[in-house]
């Protein structure tokens, strides 16, 4: 029968360390060209950050991939998401006035009036209220990374803390410069899934800090190196199934979810494989900077 150790090894025995200095080169030019990015492109901001229109219209005999591709020949930044059930339908569009929001409204009355019974609700999303949602995400993003650095602290010794955090800095600098280069849709629900990263990814490396602690008491005299080689790979099988389970759900959200929930997958994926990928190569190589015990010598 088929199973996860036909894939890896019962006991398998990877030097990942030994590979610690070409990942973290690597790491380092990907956090470089993300800075980059972000500083000179930025991110696709969507229309909640950006200002613009939010229309709630019920519909009738249509479907929400129509109404997408008529407004879509004459609006290049719009959104569309059922709201309750798939008869109403939310429509946003992008612009920076209320007199803006007003012809907006209209043009778009006029381009699906036979395809509505209803025009429930337009309202006008500012930028100043835009700017203040794009503040509080960020925000938001960084007191997730002070609470964890606060719980892996009284979880673990302060070092596991630095190593932590330096891997999750690392996973939100590497996944925004990803989406930037792909031109990901930035918004309020990007924002949430890279708060579930910085979840997902704490997990993956709480689950090897817990075999690095417990190794460190069991192997008094294995060398840093060998001894944090032998906790990642006590806990692969449980690392790798992880990923690849939410992995195929995400895969699936980003096929059959629809325009609404693909930006949102999309970060996931690439988070989850970026989170994956530092807890093993970022967060444990980074605890050789501490001496855990008084015969441990710098590496």
């Amino acid at each position: 029968m088929f199973g996860l150790n036909k894939i890896i090894p019962v006991e398998p025995n990877i030097n990942f360390l030994g590979l610690r200095r070409n990942f973290l080169i690597f790491s380092i030019l990907a956090i470089i060209i993300s800075i980059g990015l972000l500083s000179i492109k930025g991110l696709n901001l969507g229309i909640d950050f950006k200002g613009g229109t939010l229309i709630e219209v019920s519909t009738k005999n249509t479907s929400i991939g129509e109404l997408r591709e008529i407004l879509s020949s004459s609006y290049s930044d719009v959104s569309l998401q059922e709201f309750g059930n798939e008869d109403i339908i939310l429509i946003r569009l992008q612009n920076k006035s209320n007199q803006e929001s007003i012809e907006t409204v209209n043009s778009v009355k006029s381009l699906i009036q036979d395809k509505v019974v209803e025009f429930r609700r337009s309202e006008f999303v500012g930028p100043t209220i835009s700017s203040e949602l794009l503040f509080r995400g960020f925000q938001a993003v960084s007191f997730a990374l002070i609470a964890i650095l606060i719980y892996i602290w009284l979880r673990f010794e302060w070092q596991f803390g630095f190593g932590a955090v330096v891997a999750l800095t690392h996973d939100v600098l590497f996944t925004l410069g990803l989406l930037s280069i792909l031109n990901v849709e930035f918004s309020l629900a990007t924002i949430a899934a890279i708060l579930t990263i910085a979840g997902y990814s704490i997990n993956d490396t709480v689950v090897i800090f817990d075999r690095v602690r417990e190794n460190l008491r069991k192997y008094k005299k294995l060398e840093l190196v060998d001894l944090f080689n032998l906790s990642v790979n006590n806990t692969l099988s449980r690392t790798i199934m992880t990923s690849l389970t939410t992995l195929l759900a995400l895969v699936s959200l980003f096929i059959f979810g629809g325009e609404v929930i693909r930006p949102f997958a999309l970060t996931m994926i690439i988070g989850v494989i970026i989170g994956t990928y530092s807890s093993v190569f970022i967060a444990v190589p980074t605890l050789l900077i501490f001496k855990f015990r008084p015969q441990d010598e710098d590496d």
